[in-house]
C-alpha cells in the first residue's frame, strides 16, 4: 500500500510543480481547454498540497479522496477534448486514488473524530 501512496505523491508533486512553474506545455493545455491561468495555478497548489498530504500517514486517506474528486474534473476535460491517451492516464490515477481511499477509509473517519 505504501508504494501506491509514494507513486501517487510523486505524480502530484511533479504535476502540480509543473503547473506552478508555468511550464509551457501546462500553459498551452489550459489555454487549449479554455481555462484561465489562475485555475492552472489553483490546480497546481491543490496537487502539490495533496502530494505532500499523501506522504503524511494521518492525512493520506483524506488526501486521496480529495484528489480523486479533483480527478473527475480531469476526466471530464479529457473526454470533452478527445484526449484519449491522457484520459487513460487520468483514469488510472483516479482508480489508484479511489483504491487507496477505500482501503484506508477508517483513517478518514478517525480524522473527523478528532
Amino acid at each position: 500500500m505504501n508504494i501506491i501512496r509514494i507513486i501517487l505523491s510523486i505524480i502530484f508533486l511533479l504535476s502540480g510543480g509543473a503547473k506552478l512553474a508555468s511550464l509551457q506545455f501546462e500553459i498551452l493545455a489550459f489555454e487549449r481547454w479554455g481555462y484561465p491561468l489562475w485555475f492552472m495555478y489553483f490546480i497546481g497548489v491543490v496537487e502539490v498540497v495533496g502530494g505532500i498530504c499523501l506522504m503524511l500517514n494521518w492525512l493520506a486517506a483524506l488526501a486521496s479522496a480529495g484528489l480523486a474528486a479533483m480527478m473527475v474534473g480531469a476526466l471530464v476535460t479529457h473526454i470533452k477534448f478527445n484526449e484519449w491517451g491522457m484520459l487513460a492516464v487520468a483514469t488510472t490515477i483516479l482508480i489508484m486514488l479511489a483504491f487507496f481511499a477505500v482501503r484506508n477509509n477508517q483513517d478518514i473517519f478517525k480524522f473527523f473524530k478528532k
